[in-house]
């Protein structure tokens, strides 16, 4: 299997090379690009997702949907439908840009660092197929009213960038509500 690479970026959001992921999430992680996907449902639920408990940055946190960085070259769209496959074997449509600028910086209880330029998706679950989680990423995965992800944001083992994020969302409303972004305000580094 090839080595999984990272897009590294400048502030401004623009490559400055690539790097192995594996190697790159440490004490001094550099600042690159990733991405937050929020899958919901025609009910309006949104499935909140806790890592496995072996994984290298953040184990065992509640968190949205699926996260993860886009391959060199690889547009916004294509990184989401593939992560989301990979970790949940869950088939989506309806894709929708909602914070093309979020960026954040956290730091794990082992001192790792996350420092990512992180736009978030809405995708909605054609509800084909039951979700399948990848148990090298993802521990357990559960549909959440959105009042009950409004409260997860109190809880101390929601994941730092969920609670972020959600300070940003829930002023929108629910998911259905969320309106869609302009993709020009993306980093130079990623395509929708």
């Amino acid at each position: 299997m090839a080595t999984e690479e990272i897009v590294l970026l400048n502030a401004a959001g623009e490559a400055i090379g690539t790097a192995p992921k594996a190697a790159s999430h440490h004490q001094d992680t550099p600042y690159h690009l990733a991405f937050s996907c929020y899958v919901t449902d025609d009910e309006g639920r949104v499935l909140i997702t806790r890592r496995a408990l072996d994984k290298a940055t953040f184990p065992g946190v509640w968190t949205n949907t699926c996260c993860g960085h886009p391959a060199p070259g690889e547009g916004l769209r294509e990184a989401v439908v593939r992560r989301l496959d990979t970790e949940l074997g869950l088939p989506v449509d309806g894709l929708t840009l909602v914070l093309p600028e979020f960026d954040y910086r956290a730091i794990a209880s082992d001192g790792v660092v996350e420092h990512e330029r992180c736009p978030v998706v809405r995708a909605r679950w054609t509800g084909g197929g039951r979700p399948r989680p990848n148990p090298a990423e993802v521990a357990d995965a559960r549909w959440r009213t959105w009042e009950e992800c409004l409260e997860l944001t109190a809880d101390p083992d929601a994941s730092p960038w969920f609670r972020l994020q959600m300070a940003q969302l829930a002023p929108l409303g629910p998911p259905e509500k969320w309106p869609g972004a302009d993709p020009s305000r993306l980093p130079p580094a990623l395509t929708w």
